[in-house]
């Protein structure tokens, strides 16, 4: 297991009105804002994002993809993409979830991200108090960040709209199991489901209430022979 993959850093905090565009750090260094969707999920892969947002081409209405509206969130998803200098969406998988645990997964994925945006930064700004090792610029965590840096927002609202997407797509592969509204978190429906249904490819053999069931089962089977 990779342990060394994340490093817990301290939070920045004294950054500038991180809103405010007119900030000569956002105008004149290409700062990458990075965040992910999909680490409490049952089921599914863990999203990051990166974003470099270009100063010149402003999004309005960023902020934290958890108090936007879905209907927002796929209205500004566009417009990020159209006018960023660089965006890059990227994944890590059930199965590397379960192999390196949910944190390293996410932090995989991340890194996935930044390697893949098409201008290099010169910062890279991390929602979160950890960041993933190895990146190609200076890098910091900010708590909270996707309500107080642009180019987190943005890089949230990305990951989120990705991953809502995969989850719809999931829900005609495995119907009955709901992923398409709750994208794969532990609903009492979505549990319900897996007791009727099964477990699918996609859940996460290493979280609960999976791990317990597919122990359960392994027991039961132990009994009958």
């Amino acid at each position: 297991m990779a342990k060394s993959a994340a490093s817990k850093t301290q939070p920045t905090t004294d950054l500038p009105s991180l809103f405010g565009s007119e900030d000569p750090l956002f105008s004149s260094t290409l700062v990458a804002g990075v965040d992910e969707a999909g680490r409490g999920p049952l089921a599914g892969p863990v999203c990051a994002a990166a974003v470099i947002l270009d100063p010149d081409r402003p999004v309005e209405g960023l902020n934290d993809s958890k108090k936007l509206s879905a209907a927002r969130r796929e209205a500004l998803a566009p417009l990020i993409r159209e006018r960023a200098l660089a965006w890059c969406v990227a994944w890590a998988d059930v199965h590397e979830i379960d192999t390196l645990n949910i944190l390293q997964a996410t932090m995989l994925a991340m890194k996935r991200a930044v390697e893949g945006l098409g201008v290099r930064p010169e910062l890279i700004l991390v929602d979160g108090n950890r960041t993933p090792q190895g990146l190609p610029a200076p890098t910091s965590a900010v708590v909270k960040g996707d309500a107080r840096v642009a180019a987190i927002s943005a890089a949230s609202i990305l990951a989120k709209t990705a991953r809502d997407a995969r989850m719809a797509e999931l829900d005609k592969i495995y119907p009955g199991y709901g992923f398409a509204a709750h994208a794969g978190y532990g609903t009492a429906r979505h549990v319900e489901a897996i007791r009727t249904l099964g477990i699918t490819p996609e859940h996460r053999r290493s979280f609960e209430p999976v791990k317990s069931m597919i122990a359960g089962k392994a027991a039961k089977e132990n009994e009958n022979d």
